[in-house]
Protein backbone atom coordinates (compact mmCIF):
# COMPACT_ATOMS: atom_id res chain seq x y z
CA UNK A 1 0.00 0.00 0.00
CA UNK A 2 1.41 3.28 -1.00
CA UNK A 3 2.79 5.75 2.12
CA UNK A 4 0.27 8.23 3.36
CA UNK A 5 0.00 11.78 1.97
CA UNK A 6 0.80 13.93 4.67
CA UNK A 7 -1.95 16.60 2.92
CA UNK A 8 -5.09 15.29 3.13
CA UNK A 9 -7.61 16.10 0.47
CA UNK A 10 -9.99 18.84 1.20
CA UNK A 11 -13.52 17.46 2.19
CA UNK A 12 -15.75 18.37 -0.55
CA UNK A 13 -19.65 20.14 -0.05
CA UNK A 14 -22.03 17.02 -1.55
CA UNK A 15 -23.71 17.59 -4.19
CA UNK A 16 -26.98 16.58 -5.61
CA UNK A 17 -27.93 14.75 -8.02
CA UNK A 18 -30.69 16.01 -9.52
CA UNK A 19 -31.54 14.24 -12.12
CA UNK A 20 -29.65 10.71 -14.12
CA UNK A 21 -30.46 8.73 -16.70
CA UNK A 22 -28.50 6.17 -18.81
CA UNK A 23 -28.63 4.18 -22.82
CA UNK A 24 -27.00 0.95 -23.33
CA UNK A 25 -27.06 -1.53 -25.49
CA UNK A 26 -29.99 -3.29 -23.51
CA UNK A 27 -31.99 -0.90 -21.88
CA UNK A 28 -33.02 3.07 -22.35
CA UNK A 29 -33.07 5.04 -18.77
CA UNK A 30 -33.91 3.70 -15.48
CA UNK A 31 -36.34 1.48 -15.30
CA UNK A 32 -35.57 -0.44 -18.04
CA UNK A 33 -31.98 -0.95 -16.93
CA UNK A 34 -33.27 -2.12 -13.48
CA UNK A 35 -35.41 -4.60 -15.45
CA UNK A 36 -32.76 -5.98 -16.98
CA UNK A 37 -30.63 -5.92 -14.19
CA UNK A 38 -33.48 -8.10 -12.06
CA UNK A 39 -33.87 -10.28 -15.19
CA UNK A 40 -30.02 -10.90 -15.68
CA UNK A 41 -30.64 -9.77 -19.49
CA UNK A 42 -27.03 -9.55 -20.92
CA UNK A 43 -27.26 -6.39 -23.96
CA UNK A 44 -24.29 -8.61 -25.42
CA UNK A 45 -24.26 -10.11 -28.89
CA UNK A 46 -22.19 -11.54 -31.45
CA UNK A 47 -20.00 -8.57 -33.04
CA UNK A 48 -21.65 -7.48 -36.35
CA UNK A 49 -20.06 -4.36 -36.53
CA UNK A 50 -18.36 -3.04 -39.66
CA UNK A 51 -17.54 -5.10 -42.58
CA UNK A 52 -14.87 -7.10 -40.95
CA UNK A 53 -16.29 -8.12 -37.57
CA UNK A 54 -13.76 -8.65 -35.18
CA UNK A 55 -14.54 -12.41 -33.32
CA UNK A 56 -15.69 -10.66 -30.41
CA UNK A 57 -19.12 -10.06 -28.10
CA UNK A 58 -20.36 -6.73 -27.78
CA UNK A 59 -23.37 -4.58 -26.61
CA UNK A 60 -24.73 -2.36 -29.87
CA UNK A 61 -27.21 -0.09 -29.16
CA UNK A 62 -29.81 -0.75 -31.83
CA UNK A 63 -31.15 1.83 -34.44
CA UNK A 64 -28.13 4.33 -34.31
CA UNK A 65 -26.98 3.58 -37.84
CA UNK A 66 -30.75 4.37 -38.76
CA UNK A 67 -31.99 7.08 -37.43
CA UNK A 68 -30.39 10.46 -37.57
CA UNK A 69 -30.77 13.50 -35.49
CA UNK A 70 -33.44 15.70 -35.60
CA UNK A 71 -32.68 18.58 -38.38
CA UNK A 72 -32.15 21.41 -35.97
CA UNK A 73 -28.89 19.07 -34.74
CA UNK A 74 -27.40 18.17 -38.23
CA UNK A 75 -24.05 20.21 -37.80
CA UNK A 76 -23.79 17.50 -35.03
CA UNK A 77 -25.10 14.38 -36.67
CA UNK A 78 -22.91 11.33 -36.04
CA UNK A 79 -23.04 7.93 -34.53
CA UNK A 80 -22.02 9.20 -31.39
CA UNK A 81 -23.98 11.95 -31.02
CA UNK A 82 -27.09 10.00 -32.16
CA UNK A 83 -26.57 7.66 -28.96
CA UNK A 84 -25.70 10.67 -26.84
CA UNK A 85 -29.34 12.48 -27.80
CA UNK A 86 -31.23 8.86 -27.04
CA UNK A 87 -29.53 8.79 -24.23
CA UNK A 88 -30.73 12.58 -23.36
CA UNK A 89 -34.52 12.16 -24.13
CA UNK A 90 -34.95 8.87 -21.19
CA UNK A 91 -36.23 10.00 -17.73
CA UNK A 92 -37.47 13.60 -18.19
CA UNK A 93 -33.38 14.50 -18.05
CA UNK A 94 -34.20 17.34 -20.79
CA UNK A 95 -37.34 18.52 -18.68
CA UNK A 96 -34.85 18.79 -15.50
CA UNK A 97 -32.23 20.49 -17.12
CA UNK A 98 -34.64 23.01 -18.41
CA UNK A 99 -35.81 23.34 -15.05
CA UNK A 100 -32.47 23.76 -13.92
CA UNK A 101 -31.49 26.28 -16.53
CA UNK A 102 -34.38 28.90 -15.69
CA UNK A 103 -33.21 28.28 -11.84
CA UNK A 104 -29.99 29.22 -12.42
CA UNK A 105 -29.24 30.52 -15.84
CA UNK A 106 -27.80 29.33 -18.88
CA UNK A 107 -24.16 30.62 -18.37
CA UNK A 108 -24.55 28.92 -14.81
CA UNK A 109 -24.56 25.65 -15.69
CA UNK A 110 -21.73 23.70 -16.80
CA UNK A 111 -21.18 20.50 -18.83
CA UNK A 112 -18.57 18.40 -18.42
CA UNK A 113 -18.22 15.15 -20.58
CA UNK A 114 -16.04 12.26 -21.03
CA UNK A 115 -15.37 9.72 -23.77
CA UNK A 116 -12.88 7.57 -25.35
CA UNK A 117 -12.90 7.93 -28.67
CA UNK A 118 -15.13 10.56 -29.09
CA UNK A 119 -17.14 10.90 -32.82
CA UNK A 120 -14.15 9.07 -34.01
CA UNK A 121 -16.32 6.83 -36.37
CA UNK A 122 -17.50 9.81 -38.68
CA UNK A 123 -13.90 10.28 -39.11
CA UNK A 124 -13.69 6.62 -39.86
CA UNK A 125 -16.63 6.83 -42.37
CA UNK A 126 -14.53 9.51 -44.16
CA UNK A 127 -11.51 7.97 -44.86
CA UNK A 128 -13.70 5.09 -46.27
CA UNK A 129 -15.47 7.24 -48.83
CA UNK A 130 -13.31 9.67 -50.00
CA UNK A 131 -13.87 11.76 -53.21
CA UNK A 132 -11.19 11.07 -55.88
CA UNK A 133 -9.85 14.45 -55.43
CA UNK A 134 -9.07 12.94 -51.58
CA UNK A 135 -11.31 15.14 -50.13
CA UNK A 136 -13.99 13.55 -47.50
CA UNK A 137 -17.52 13.41 -48.82
CA UNK A 138 -19.82 16.47 -48.66
CA UNK A 139 -21.94 14.63 -46.03
CA UNK A 140 -18.90 14.54 -43.62
CA UNK A 141 -16.90 18.08 -43.89
CA UNK A 142 -18.61 18.65 -40.50
CA UNK A 143 -15.20 19.95 -38.61
CA UNK A 144 -17.42 19.70 -35.47
CA UNK A 145 -17.92 15.84 -36.32
CA UNK A 146 -14.26 15.02 -36.23
CA UNK A 147 -12.91 16.39 -32.78
CA UNK A 148 -12.74 15.17 -29.69
CA UNK A 149 -15.12 18.05 -28.30
CA UNK A 150 -17.66 16.61 -30.60
CA UNK A 151 -20.46 15.08 -28.03
CA UNK A 152 -19.72 17.41 -25.35
CA UNK A 153 -20.30 20.36 -27.68
CA UNK A 154 -23.68 18.80 -28.97
CA UNK A 155 -25.07 18.30 -25.89
CA UNK A 156 -24.57 21.80 -24.57
CA UNK A 157 -26.33 22.85 -27.29
CA UNK A 158 -29.12 20.29 -27.46
CA UNK A 159 -29.79 21.87 -23.68
CA UNK A 160 -29.91 25.19 -24.27
CA UNK A 161 -26.56 25.78 -22.22
CA UNK A 162 -23.84 28.53 -21.83
CA UNK A 163 -21.76 27.69 -19.24
CA UNK A 164 -18.59 26.26 -19.04
CA UNK A 165 -18.41 23.02 -21.50
CA UNK A 166 -14.99 20.56 -21.05
CA UNK A 167 -14.21 17.33 -22.63
CA UNK A 168 -12.20 15.11 -20.45
CA UNK A 169 -10.40 12.34 -21.94
CA UNK A 170 -8.78 9.95 -19.59
CA UNK A 171 -9.60 6.77 -21.62
CA UNK A 172 -11.89 4.64 -19.72
CA UNK A 173 -11.88 6.48 -16.56
CA UNK A 174 -13.02 9.66 -18.68
CA UNK A 175 -16.54 10.13 -17.88
CA UNK A 176 -15.65 9.38 -13.88
CA UNK A 177 -13.61 11.94 -13.59
CA UNK A 178 -16.16 14.24 -15.32
CA UNK A 179 -17.67 13.88 -11.96
CA UNK A 180 -14.86 15.25 -10.07
CA UNK A 181 -14.13 18.11 -13.02
CA UNK A 182 -17.28 19.28 -11.97
CA UNK A 183 -17.14 19.21 -8.51
CA UNK A 184 -14.05 21.45 -8.61
CA UNK A 185 -15.77 23.79 -11.51
CA UNK A 186 -18.63 24.47 -8.99
CA UNK A 187 -16.21 24.86 -5.98
CA UNK A 188 -14.11 27.43 -7.71
CA UNK A 189 -17.54 29.57 -8.40
CA UNK A 190 -17.74 29.06 -12.32
CA UNK A 191 -21.18 26.87 -12.13
CA UNK A 192 -23.90 26.37 -9.70
CA UNK A 193 -24.56 23.25 -11.56
CA UNK A 194 -22.95 20.70 -14.21
CA UNK A 195 -24.49 18.05 -16.64
CA UNK A 196 -21.88 15.29 -16.73
CA UNK A 197 -21.64 12.20 -18.17
CA UNK A 198 -19.75 10.24 -21.04
CA UNK A 199 -20.75 8.88 -24.18
CA UNK A 200 -18.98 6.29 -26.21
CA UNK A 201 -19.31 3.94 -29.68
CA UNK A 202 -18.04 1.15 -30.88
CA UNK A 203 -15.77 1.80 -33.99
CA UNK A 204 -13.49 -0.22 -35.80
CA UNK A 205 -10.13 2.01 -34.33
CA UNK A 206 -11.75 0.36 -30.69
CA UNK A 207 -12.37 -2.91 -32.02
CA UNK A 208 -9.11 -3.60 -33.78
CA UNK A 209 -7.02 -1.58 -31.35
CA UNK A 210 -8.38 -3.81 -28.04
CA UNK A 211 -8.34 -6.79 -30.21
CA UNK A 212 -4.52 -5.89 -31.24
CA UNK A 213 -3.25 -5.94 -27.61
CA UNK A 214 -5.32 -9.33 -26.70
CA UNK A 215 -7.73 -7.91 -24.65
CA UNK A 216 -11.01 -9.03 -26.16
CA UNK A 217 -12.44 -12.08 -25.34
CA UNK A 218 -14.46 -14.84 -28.23
CA UNK A 219 -17.45 -15.00 -25.64
CA UNK A 220 -19.31 -12.91 -23.30
CA UNK A 221 -17.00 -11.39 -20.78
CA UNK A 222 -16.78 -12.95 -17.40
CA UNK A 223 -15.21 -10.38 -14.85
CA UNK A 224 -13.50 -12.04 -12.03
CA UNK A 225 -14.32 -15.82 -13.12
CA UNK A 226 -11.42 -18.12 -12.60
CA UNK A 227 -11.24 -18.77 -16.21
CA UNK A 228 -12.42 -15.35 -18.22
CA UNK A 229 -10.49 -14.64 -21.31
CA UNK A 230 -10.97 -11.18 -21.69
CA UNK A 231 -13.45 -8.15 -22.02
CA UNK A 232 -16.50 -7.27 -24.00
CA UNK A 233 -16.91 -3.77 -25.66
CA UNK A 234 -19.81 -1.71 -25.70
CA UNK A 235 -21.77 1.43 -26.16
CA UNK A 236 -23.50 3.76 -24.12
CA UNK A 237 -24.24 6.92 -22.28
CA UNK A 238 -25.41 8.08 -19.20
CA UNK A 239 -25.81 11.73 -17.77
CA UNK A 240 -26.56 13.43 -14.33
CA UNK A 241 -27.46 16.84 -13.25
CA UNK A 242 -25.24 17.91 -10.57
CA UNK A 243 -26.63 20.82 -8.18
CA UNK A 244 -24.99 22.65 -5.12
CA UNK A 245 -28.74 23.50 -3.99
CA UNK A 246 -30.46 21.91 -1.00
CA UNK A 247 -33.20 19.41 -1.51
CA UNK A 248 -33.59 15.70 -1.26
CA UNK A 249 -30.92 13.12 -2.72
CA UNK A 250 -29.05 11.38 -4.00
CA UNK A 251 -25.90 12.95 -3.39
CA UNK A 252 -22.29 12.71 -5.04
CA UNK A 253 -19.86 12.86 -1.79
CA UNK A 254 -16.41 12.03 -2.78
CA UNK A 255 -14.27 11.33 -5.62
CA UNK A 256 -10.53 9.87 -5.52
CA UNK A 257 -8.32 10.62 -8.42
CA UNK A 258 -5.06 9.34 -9.40
CA UNK A 259 -2.94 7.64 -12.42
CA UNK A 260 0.06 5.58 -11.61
CA UNK A 261 1.85 5.73 -14.73
CA UNK A 262 2.49 2.08 -14.38
CA UNK A 263 2.01 0.54 -17.39
CA UNK A 264 0.20 1.60 -20.86
CA UNK A 265 -2.44 -1.20 -20.48
CA UNK A 266 -1.37 -2.77 -17.01
CA UNK A 267 -2.29 -1.83 -13.39
CA UNK A 268 0.17 -1.75 -10.92
CA UNK A 269 0.68 -5.37 -9.72
CA UNK A 270 0.33 -3.97 -5.99
CA UNK A 271 -2.73 -1.88 -6.75
CA UNK A 272 -0.96 1.54 -5.74
CA UNK A 273 -3.55 4.04 -7.63
CA UNK A 274 -6.49 1.76 -6.40
CA UNK A 275 -5.20 2.02 -3.15
CA UNK A 276 -4.82 6.30 -3.73
CA UNK A 277 -8.18 7.19 -4.86
CA UNK A 278 -10.05 4.42 -2.57
CA UNK A 279 -8.15 6.57 -0.10
CA UNK A 280 -9.28 10.07 -1.27
CA UNK A 281 -12.85 9.11 -2.17
CA UNK A 282 -13.12 8.24 1.61
CA UNK A 283 -11.39 11.21 3.37
CA UNK A 284 -13.66 13.77 0.86
CA UNK A 285 -16.76 12.18 2.01
CA UNK A 286 -15.53 11.83 5.31
CA UNK A 287 -16.88 8.07 5.59
CA UNK A 288 -15.21 5.01 6.41
CA UNK A 289 -14.23 1.84 4.82
CA UNK A 290 -16.62 -0.13 7.08
CA UNK A 291 -19.70 2.02 5.90
CA UNK A 292 -19.51 1.91 1.86
CA UNK A 293 -22.38 -0.79 1.58
CA UNK A 294 -21.90 -1.29 -2.40
CA UNK A 295 -19.12 -1.03 -4.59
CA UNK A 296 -19.20 -0.99 -8.80
CA UNK A 297 -16.37 -2.85 -9.70
CA UNK A 298 -14.58 -1.56 -12.90
CA UNK A 299 -14.10 -5.35 -13.53
CA UNK A 300 -13.81 -5.69 -17.48
CA UNK A 301 -12.47 -9.59 -17.38
CA UNK A 302 -9.26 -8.31 -18.03
CA UNK A 303 -6.89 -11.41 -16.74
CA UNK A 304 -4.04 -8.75 -14.74
CA UNK A 305 -6.52 -5.86 -13.80
CA UNK A 306 -9.54 -8.23 -12.07
CA UNK A 307 -6.88 -10.17 -10.23
CA UNK A 308 -5.27 -6.92 -8.72
CA UNK A 309 -8.91 -4.72 -8.55
CA UNK A 310 -9.98 -8.13 -6.41
CA UNK A 311 -7.18 -8.18 -3.84
CA UNK A 312 -7.36 -4.26 -3.27
CA UNK A 313 -11.08 -4.71 -2.58
CA UNK A 314 -10.31 -7.50 0.33
CA UNK A 315 -7.96 -5.73 1.89
CA UNK A 316 -10.02 -2.34 2.08
CA UNK A 317 -13.44 -3.15 2.64
CA UNK A 318 -15.49 -5.92 5.33
CA UNK A 319 -16.63 -9.03 4.36
CA UNK A 320 -19.94 -7.24 4.88
CA UNK A 321 -19.60 -4.78 1.75
CA UNK A 322 -20.88 -5.75 -1.13
CA UNK A 323 -19.53 -5.62 -4.33
CA UNK A 324 -19.91 -6.80 -8.50
CA UNK A 325 -19.19 -5.56 -12.00
CA UNK A 326 -21.83 -4.74 -14.15
CA UNK A 327 -19.99 -5.07 -17.30
CA UNK A 328 -21.64 -8.66 -18.25
CA UNK A 329 -24.74 -6.69 -19.07
CA UNK A 330 -23.27 -3.65 -20.42
CA UNK A 331 -20.16 -4.71 -21.96
CA UNK A 332 -17.06 -2.03 -21.34
CA UNK A 333 -18.64 1.51 -22.73
CA UNK A 334 -14.83 2.61 -22.26
CA UNK A 335 -15.02 6.56 -21.92
CA UNK A 336 -18.82 6.47 -20.94
CA UNK A 337 -17.85 3.64 -18.37
CA UNK A 338 -17.84 5.93 -15.93
CA UNK A 339 -20.90 7.42 -16.06
CA UNK A 340 -23.02 4.57 -17.06
CA UNK A 341 -22.06 2.60 -13.66
CA UNK A 342 -22.48 5.91 -10.91
CA UNK A 343 -26.00 5.57 -12.49
CA UNK A 344 -26.01 1.96 -11.96
CA UNK A 345 -24.92 2.36 -8.48
CA UNK A 346 -27.27 5.03 -8.07
CA UNK A 347 -29.97 2.73 -8.88
CA UNK A 348 -28.53 0.05 -6.57
CA UNK A 349 -29.21 2.74 -3.85
CA UNK A 350 -32.83 3.57 -4.66
CA UNK A 351 -33.87 0.07 -5.16
CA UNK A 352 -31.98 -1.50 -2.46
CA UNK A 353 -30.64 -3.95 -4.68
CA UNK A 354 -27.20 -4.67 -5.74
CA UNK A 355 -26.50 -6.48 -9.28
CA UNK A 356 -24.01 -9.62 -9.02
CA UNK A 357 -21.70 -10.35 -11.61
CA UNK A 358 -22.93 -11.68 -14.63
CA UNK A 359 -21.94 -14.56 -16.72
CA UNK A 360 -19.47 -15.35 -14.08
CA UNK A 361 -19.59 -19.12 -12.22
CA UNK A 362 -16.57 -19.59 -10.52
CA UNK A 363 -14.74 -16.62 -8.79
CA UNK A 364 -10.66 -16.09 -9.02
CA UNK A 365 -9.23 -17.37 -5.87
CA UNK A 366 -8.00 -13.76 -5.71
CA UNK A 367 -11.66 -12.52 -5.06
CA UNK A 368 -13.03 -12.45 -1.01
CA UNK A 369 -16.37 -12.52 0.08
CA UNK A 370 -17.29 -8.98 -1.32
CA UNK A 371 -17.60 -10.08 -4.73
CA UNK A 372 -20.83 -11.28 -5.62
CA UNK A 373 -22.33 -13.74 -8.59
CA UNK A 374 -26.11 -13.52 -7.95
CA UNK A 375 -28.59 -10.55 -7.43
CA UNK A 376 -29.87 -9.64 -4.19
CA UNK A 377 -31.76 -7.34 -1.99
CA UNK A 378 -29.54 -4.99 0.57
CA UNK A 379 -29.71 -2.20 2.85
CA UNK A 380 -27.85 -0.02 1.11
CA UNK A 381 -26.70 3.80 1.86
CA UNK A 382 -23.54 4.58 0.40
CA UNK A 383 -21.92 3.34 -2.63
CA UNK A 384 -18.43 4.10 -4.49
CA UNK A 385 -17.84 3.28 -8.37
CA UNK A 386 -14.65 2.53 -9.40
CA UNK A 387 -13.57 3.30 -13.12
CA UNK A 388 -9.62 2.78 -14.38
CA UNK A 389 -8.16 3.81 -17.73
CA UNK A 390 -5.59 3.29 -19.91
CA UNK A 391 -1.94 4.69 -18.38
CA UNK A 392 -2.66 3.78 -14.59
CA UNK A 393 -5.51 6.25 -14.59
CA UNK A 394 -8.19 5.63 -11.68
CA UNK A 395 -11.17 7.56 -10.39
CA UNK A 396 -13.43 6.46 -7.44
CA UNK A 397 -16.60 8.23 -6.87
CA UNK A 398 -18.63 7.54 -3.48
CA UNK A 399 -22.33 8.41 -3.89
CA UNK A 400 -25.22 8.45 -0.74
CA UNK A 401 -28.28 8.05 -0.17
CA UNK A 402 -27.40 10.61 2.48
CA UNK A 403 -26.14 13.83 2.34
CA UNK A 404 -23.11 12.53 4.60
CA UNK A 405 -22.12 9.20 6.60
CA UNK A 406 -23.44 9.47 10.35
Amino acid sequence: MPPLDPRPPRAISPLRVGACTLTWAGAQGRAATLAALRARRTGLRVNDFGSSPVSTYVGRVAGLDTTPLPQRFAEWDCRTNRLAWLALQQDDFIDAVTSARLHYGAERIAVVLGTFGSSIGASEQAYQHLELDGQFPVMLRRPIVHEPHSSADFVQHALGLRGVCVTVATACSSSAKAFAQAERIIHAGLADAAVVGGVDTLSGSALFGFDALGLLSREPCRPFDAERKGMSLGEGAGFALLESSAGPGPWLIGYGESSDAYHMCAPHPKGTGLHLVLREALARGRCRADQVDYVNLNGTASLDSDEVEARVIQEVFPERTLASSTKGWTGHTRGAAGAVESIISLLALDAQFVPGTLNTSKLDAACGPQIQIDNREAHLLFALNLSFGFGGSHCALLFGRERTPG
